[in-house]
């Protein structure tokens, strides 16, 4: 059955019935007293019960008013509770952050960020979930996720925080004499890293481009860059490796770069979140100390 009363109105007697006074009542709640009166009047009229004993002197509750109020405030308390909760929100650096990143980028370049984030806010937690795959951000609930190259989620906000390149690498000792463009990949054994199907690349020398979408002669699909690298390493084949990762291994010997000439264009890493404005404080702060990061260096 369909209420016929205002829960508004219901709410000004459960203050009413707290204070005792219909004047005390009308000062807490900011309203006239002939207003707050008629409200509960109103109130009455419209449950067709009497809740209220009224004198010249003061208030009480009739049987059936101290029915209602007794559950009425269970639920007014717990609204405010809510209320301060999402106020708390709003307005002080506290809860929890849920994040999203790539597994090899996000450990490279926002794990020290997430851990120096911590110890500036020791009222914030954040739940890290660093993987190979592209997770569906609204059903996980993610506050905050940070994606490398083509986004598609759009109704995101997407701020661009870093460049990264991708090169190719094989071990030391493969035989790449035959191998002089990206056109001849095919000929040779090749890793794949999801989620990247397509290999955009530039020659820095001549300005050309290329995309290879490698489908022939692929030895191994991986989901994680350093199992990548270690096949790269035990001689599987070839693969498209970001650079960040590559050069240390390229110094210290481990593979060896191919097609020098080649690299990736650049793929960018963007930081994504929902909203520009009703944003918690928490996530606003998290949003503002990875881009002063990234500006700073």
């Amino acid at each position: 059955m369909k209420s016929r009363y205002s829960l508004d109105d219901l709410r000004c007697f459960c203050v009413v019935a707290r204070h005792g006074s219909f004047k005390a009542a009308a000062t807490s709640l900011g309203m006239p007293l002939s207003t707050l009166s008629r409200r509960i009047r109103q109130l009455e009229d419209d449950l067709q019960l009497r809740l209220l004993n009224r004198d010249a002197h003061r208030v009480t509750l009739t049987s059936t008013g101290e029915q209602y109020f007794q559950r009425s405030a269970i639920l007014f308390d717990e609204l405010h509770d809510i209320d301060q909760e999402l106020h708390r929100d709003k307005y002080y650096p506290q809860g929890k952050i849920r994040i999203s990143a790539p597994i090899n980028a996000g450990s490279k370049y926002l794990r020290k960020i997430f851990y120096d984030f911590l110890i500036q806010y020791p009222e914030i937690q954040l739940e890290l979930n660093f993987s190979g795959a592209n997770i569906d951000v609204e059903a996980e609930g993610i506050d905050m996720a940070f994606r490398v190259g083509t986004l598609s989620d759009e109704d995101w906000i997407a701020k661009p925080i870093k460049d990264i390149h991708f090169i190719f690498c094989s071990h030391p000792d493969y035989d790449v004499s035959t191998l002089s463009n990206p056109e001849e990949l095919h000929d040779h054994p090749l890793i794949i890293c999801r989620p990247i199907r397509v290999w955009e690349m530039i020659n820095h020398e001549s300005g050309e481009k290329y995309d290879y979408s490698p489908k022939e002669n692929v030895r191994l699909e991986v989901d994680e860059g350093f199992m990548m690298l270690e096949a790269i390493k035990t001689g599987i084949g070839i693969g498209y490796v970001p650079s960040y990762l590559a050069y240390p291994m390229i110094a210290n010997g481990e593979i060896k770069r191919v097609l020098p000439a080649w690299s990736s264009e650049a793929r960018t890493m963007f930081m994504l979140y929902r909203d520009r404005e009703h944003i918690p404080m928490r996530v606003r702060l998290l949003i503002d100390f990875v881009m002063k990061h990234f500006q700073d260096n």
